[in-house]
């Protein structure tokens, strides 16, 4: 605490309730203005109205979100002054004078990167706690007092504590230093965070779109951003906190919804199927059936002009066309090249003859009909999802384009039993839909958008990371996983391979191996599964200490209900929100129990609140999710509920490390050998 200022408390709430009102006059500022007067025409004006109206949206005071969480104090003074207080926006007073900076900008960045070995010219760095919006503390570190012993930030230890009820909590205070360094790396190189449970990685990657957008606003706009999540869930929650880091439009998608657009899913595949039609050997299949309705001319091209006739042999159109195969072109560019190729041709007769045609006369043959037909009968039109609906259900077709690259077993496994008549009546799949977005970019190439932050990047296959690479093939990426988490029967094997069909094989791959969320009893625990889910993993190093927040309750089969309900009892009775993972194949029988001794639940994705704080979560759904108190019920049928034993235990391993503060197990069933001591 600091000794010069008789009540710093006081001093810091008055700042902050004149930032709130300096914000409000930014705003009011901005409602005032009149555009009528300086617009040359309606189509100016309404881009106009629009960038106040953003303007005005940007410049909101959130209620529950600090205006500003730290304040850096430096040694010598700035360009810009000595003392910043660092928020989630910037704030100017009536002088333009910076009331808040903000978190993105330079000179915040020793406020998560200074230390007493380099304080980076920083004397102190405060930090501020807040309860319901209001400012209720502070704590301080003076970087350059030797005397001052290094200590863990009891706010920041705090708010990674404060339990999760209602909206989620603000981040951008919570942010580490080897964090940082991955949140600001330059926009031209794509990065990969492998991260264990708690590690942040998530945040990491919302915090970098936000830098991203701050540094590099002009050409992000007219390149655009996206965010992939790996559900509807995780995308409400990045809804929430993308605004605490001063960002209100960023477009979000799952990678069903990314290549959706072409087909209507409506299907399910099984296991062995989704993991041959998941395999990048696929795009080789659909490269092939793409390029074989390419056939050779067996007639000349003859163009009528008049009086004159234009013979082209059938050999020079070949030629023609086998130059345009050779350059590798997408179907649909070289479909489109070939009119003028032949017109060329034509035109070099033309001159042969004495005659001095000019690009019209060229654009001209293009359009002739004999020379639409030739086009036509060579180099035919090609409808993606026709394309697949025909190699998924006709053996022969798929056979000729697999030969040497599926094998007899897996060519039957993707094959439809019962083929569909057309494109609208067939039940595609996810896989599927997969499948016709690459045919579409062999076609006409995907639009490439300049960032994309793809997170739990771990669960998808090859060609789901060929889908996302063609949105990011002239722009970078971030990707964000855990290899332990893979649960899907083609999850991801290692990063050097996937980055591999996302096209960036020279991404940095940077680890986060320091846990800030589950305590370190919890996940010195899950961390057992390890060896036999990702040998060669590092184990995640808890650094917050919660004796206690562990128990193992074994139990008879008929107590097991009762000692779910009791287990989920206890913790209501504390603080904060409250998960109850199961096995999907028990999550009725546990809603028949919680029915019973009337204790209200919530399904995973709706928002808790005082009132509702008990979250029923099916074991295949709570990846990405996490609560302050966890009741996992049978870790066996968890294990049990997946395929195979690898997806199971990694299934577990998930289910294990969605706790903050405490975790119970309750189990009748033998517990997986893996866990043992």
């Amino acid at each position: 605490m600091s000794t010069t200022d008789p009540d710093p408390l006081a001093r810091e709430r008055a700042h902050l309730a004149a930032s709130r009102a300096a914000l409000r006059a930014m705003r009011e500022d901005v409602e005032a203005l009149d555009i009528r007067d300086v617009t040359a025409n309606w189509v100016n004006a309404a881009v106009l109205s629009r960038q106040i109206e953003e303007r005005i949206k940007a410049l909101a005071d959130l209620s529950h979100t600090p205006l500003f969480f730290g304040r850096l104090d430096y040694l010598h003074t700035t360009q810009e002054g000595q003392r910043f207080y660092i928020g989630r926006r910037h704030v100017h007073d009536a002088q333009g004078d910076p009331m808040v900076i903000d978190w993105r900008a330079p000179v915040s960045q020793p406020f998560y990167r200074a230390s007493r070995k380099d304080p980076q010219d920083v004397g102190l760095r405060r930090r501020f706690g807040y309860t319901g919006g209001e400012l209720t503390a502070y704590e301080d570190e003076h970087l350059t007092d030797p005397e001052e012993a290094d200590t863990t930030s009891r706010l920041l230890q705090a708010e990674i504590e404060r339990p999760r009820v209602g909206p989620m909590r603000d981040i951008v205070a919570t942010i580490q230093p080897e964090q940082d360094e991955i949140v600001r790396s330059g926009l031209s190189g794509t990065v990969c965070v492998q991260g264990g449970p708690g590690t942040g990685k998530t945040a990491v990657g919302l915090h970098r779109v936000a830098y991203l957008l701050y540094a590099h606003r002009e050409r992000l706009a007219r390149t655009g951003t996206l965010v992939i999540g790996p559900n509807r869930s995780f995308l409400r929650y990045i809804e929430q906190v993308l605004p605490a880091l001063g960002e209100l439009e960023v477009r979000q998608s799952t990678v069903d919804d990314l290549v959706g657009t072409h087909v209507e899913v409506r299907g399910a595949d099984e296991a062995a199927a989704a993991v041959v039609k998941g395999d990048a050997r696929m795009a080789e299949v659909l490269r092939r059936a793409v390029r074989s309705h390419v056939t050779p001319p067996v007639e000349p091209v003859v163009v009528v002009r008049g009086s004159r006739r234009w013979r082209v042999p059938a050999y020079e159109v070949e030629e023609i066309v086998r130059e345009l195969l050779a350059r590798d072109m997408r179907y649909g560019a070289a479909r489109e090249a070939l009119p003028r190729r032949i017109a060329h041709a034509v035109l070099v007769r033309m001159e042969e003859a004495g005659e001095a045609p000019d690009d019209r006369v060229q654009d001209a043959v293009a359009r002739n009909a004999a020379v639409k037909a030739a086009v036509k009968a060579v180099w035919p039109p090609v409808d993606p999802a026709k394309l697949v609906l025909r190699l998924l259900s006709d053996a022969e077709f798929l056979a000729e384009h697999a030969r040497g690259v599926l094998t007899d077993e897996e060519q039957k496994a993707v094959l439809w039993t019962r083929p569909p008549r057309s494109v609208r009546s067939a039940k595609w799949s996810p896989a599927d839909a997969v499948l016709v977005d690459e045919a579409a970019d062999l076609v006409e190439r995907t639009h490439s958008l300049g960032h994309v932050v793809l997170d739990e990047a771990q669960d998808l296959s090859p060609m789901q990371y060929r889908a996302v690479g063609r949105r990011c093939s002239t722009g970078s990426a971030t990707v964000l996983g855990d290899l332990a988490q893979g649960t899907t029967p083609w999850a991801t094997r290692s990063w050097a391979e996937a980055l591999g069909h996302l096209g960036k094989p020279d991404a940095v791959v940077e680890e986060l191996t320091a846990g800030f969320r589950v305590p370190r009893e919890v996940i010195a625990y899950a961390s057992r599964l390890l060896p036999h889910i990702a040998p060669g993993l590092a184990e995640v190093r808890s650094v917050r200490e919660n004796p206690g927040s562990l128990e193992v309750r074994a139990v008879g089969e008929a107590e097991r209900g009762p000692a779910v309900v009791a287990a989920c009892r206890e913790f209501l009775g504390r603080e904060g929100s409250v998960g109850l993972i199961a096995a999907d194949a028990r999550v009725p029988e546990l809603a028949a129990a919680l029915d019973a001794a009337g204790l209200g639940f919530l399904a995973p994705g709706e928002e808790t609140s005082a009132r509702a704080r008990l979250t029923l979560v099916p074991a295949t759904l709570a990846k990405g999710l996490e609560y302050d108190y966890v009741v996992l019920d049978e870790p066996a049928a968890v294990v049990g509920g997946e395929p195979d034993e690898r997806t199971g235990l990694r299934r577990l391993y998930v289910a294990l490390t969605r706790a903050v503060s405490g975790l119970t197990l309750v189990h009748a069933a033998p517990l997986p050998p893996h866990l043992a001591a």
